[in-house]
């Protein structure tokens, strides 16, 4: 299923201790259901120095927030976001309040020459190996009193 924010969008932090802060989305992070958001949980980070940053310093830096703490900003209010089918094929993120669109999603792309996946190789195939009978000539997983 698709996330209701995606890199690029203007969101508000819903809850927290940046809650009703506007930002920008920088990062998504899907696998972790995690974001950055442009200005929104700044921690602070102490840098030693070495000879890339010969002063070292302090330094702050976004930290991601759970995805389900921003919501999309139309009209300055924060939205919730639903989905709706285009006739070409394509989804469009719609607010649920006022219908307006967020973003159109291209489900069905057509591939481009020269991108994605090399067409696969025949990799040879692996040719199993015998199991390795005991010391005293059982095959795995038989008992004394089942050899016998």
């Amino acid at each position: 299923m698709p996330a209701h924010v995606r890199k690029g969008d203007t969101v508000m932090v819903t809850s927290g201790d940046d809650k009703g802060r506007v930002g920008e989305i920088l990062r998504v992070d899907p696998k972790n259901s995690r974001v950055v958001v442009k200005g929104i949980n700044l921690q602070t980070k102490h840098l030693k120095k070495t000879q890339q940053a010969p002063q070292g310093g302090v330094i702050q830096r976004e930290a991601p927030i759970h995805i389900s703490k921003v919501s999309p900003v139309v009209d300055g209010k924060p939205v919730r976001v639903g989905f709706r089918s285009q006739p070409d094929g394509s989804k469009a993120r719609v607010a649920r309040h006022g219908g307006k669109d967020l973003k159109v999603l291209n489900v069905v792309a057509p591939a481009r020459a020269g991108e994605g996946r090399v067409a696969a190789k025949a990799a040879p195939a692996k040719a199993e190996k015998p199991a390795k009978a005991s010391a005293k000539g059982e095959s795995k997983g038989k008992t004394k009193k089942a050899a016998k």
